[in-house]
């Protein structure tokens, strides 16, 4: 067996032991294309569901991966049809298993028993945070997918680096950012790759615009290449002109002090809300040094005036897709009005992978609301915030591998600067 194969065996005995399943059935579904509406038949890029990808490594629509603790593991897949291999080049050899029209026949053998729903469309409830728990250890099929997407992020970041100059647009550097993904190896991107310049910076997800690059500003970069599904994400701030200003220098300079701090923190049963408050206090810290902020850090942390400028948490699990299995334990529900909303609620391991990315934003819409300048009248130099409202932000981003001894960050070659 290949290290794939011994792999999927491990993954599914793990799943099996964390579901301990009395009678129930399990049915896990890769999930079907979805068309483009009111484009004829053409459909969005197939990606399997990640549950049904992680226990079957089968990038293909239609299949179902089936469980009878009885008896162990049924695989139906969509066989290849005529139109597949005339339009897609497919071959029968592409789908392997069982003709998933016999799923049929096999649930009703079984009639009767509980059937819980996995993958797309499925609501597993207690199984899925099961599986979750399962999948967030990564296991060396996949840490070798994730430096595989690391290295054609580099690739990527290092063309980058070299573009960036008063007068390109934000689309121009996203073409060649991507393109050198693709030169260097990788399938696909993690996710829509962010440029911002400017006050544009200071927009968390902002889609590449015609804008163009003015001296003097800061450009934010957020992207990651994509291997054989696996994800990398990595967010560098550059200054186009070549060289920070004054305060572009500092505030650079305390985002990756948090960076570091944070990366620290990031150890085996080390709770994921304790690294998001370092790298916070951090950020209090730097702020109050810079004349922003006014009081103790910590209060500053406790009493939410740092997420003014912090309006995210520090970071998210990664892996299979650029949102892993993260997400919180079961016994911890999220308060509604928390700010800003954690991705991740729960203590690590290792094998977790996980971005830090801390920041700094100076964001129009949350700086000019009456109800937070209230609030947060007291704790903030006000005057100097409304002098900075064009500054943009600045958010610099590792993945990181929590092991046994001190975290790998598997980023680490992709230069901040």
């Amino acid at each position: 067996m290949d290290e794939i194969g011994t792999q999927l065996a491990r993954r599914r005995d793990a799943a099996a032991r964390a579901w301990d399943l009395g009678d129930e059935l399990v049915l896990i579904a890769a999930g079907d294309p979805i068309p483009i509406p009111g484009r004829g038949d053409p459909t969005y890029p197939f990606k399997a569901h990640s549950e049904y990808l992680y226990l079957t490594d089968r990038n293909r629509p239609g299949g179902v991966l089936a469980f009878d603790p009885a008896e162990g593991w049924h695989d139906f897949v969509a066989p290849v049809t005529a139109e597949e291999t005339l339009w897609e080049g497919a071959s029968p050899g592409d789908a392997g298993g069982l003709p998933v029209d016999g799923l049929a026949d096999w649930l009703a053998a079984r009639g009767g028993r509980e059937v819980v729903r996995l993958g797309a469309g499925g609501d597993g409830g207690a199984l899925r945070h099961a599986l979750n728990a399962v999948r967030r250890v990564k296991d060396p099929v996949e840490l070798e997918r994730m430096r595989r997407a690391a290295a054609s992020t580099q690739a990527g970041f290092a063309a980058l680096r070299e573009l960036i100059e008063p007068g390109r647009s934000e689309r121009e550097l996203q073409i060649e950012l991507e393109a050198a993904f693709f030169r260097a190896g990788a399938d696909g991107l993690a996710f829509d790759t962010i440029v911002g310049g400017g006050p544009n910076a200071a927009v968390l997800h902002f889609p590449p615009s015609a804008r163009q690059i003015q001296d003097g500003e800061l450009v934010l970069v957020d992207a990651g290449a994509e291997y054989r599904a696996y994800a990398a994400d990595v967010t560098r701030t550059y200054p186009a002109g070549g060289s920070f200003g004054a305060e572009q220098e500092e505030l650079h300079g305390l985002v990756r002090a948090a960076m570091v701090a944070a990366i620290e923190r990031c150890t085996p049963g080390t709770e994921w809300r304790d690294v998001h408050r370092t790298a916070a206090r951090v950020i209090a810290e730097g702020l109050t040094g810079f004349g922003l902020l006014r009081g103790d850090p910590d209060e500053l942390v406790e009493r939410g005036s740092v997420f003014l400028f912090l309006p995210h948490g520090v970071g998210h699990m990664l892996g299979l897709g650029v949102r892993d299995a993260g997400g919180l334990l079961p016994d911890r529900p999220q308060d509604p009005d928390e700010f800003p909303r954690l991705r991740v609620d729960l203590p690590l391991e290792a094998g977790h992978v996980m971005t830090v990315e801390p920041g700094i934003y100076f964001v129009p819409a949350l700086l000019g609301d009456d109800e937070r300048r209230r609030r947060h009248r007291d704790a903030v130099d006000w005057d100097l915030a409304d002098r900075m409202d064009r500054f943009g932000g600045i958010r610099i981003e590792h993945d990181v591998l929590v092991t046994d001894g001190e975290p790998d960050v598997l980023t680490r070659e992709i230069p901040l600067l």
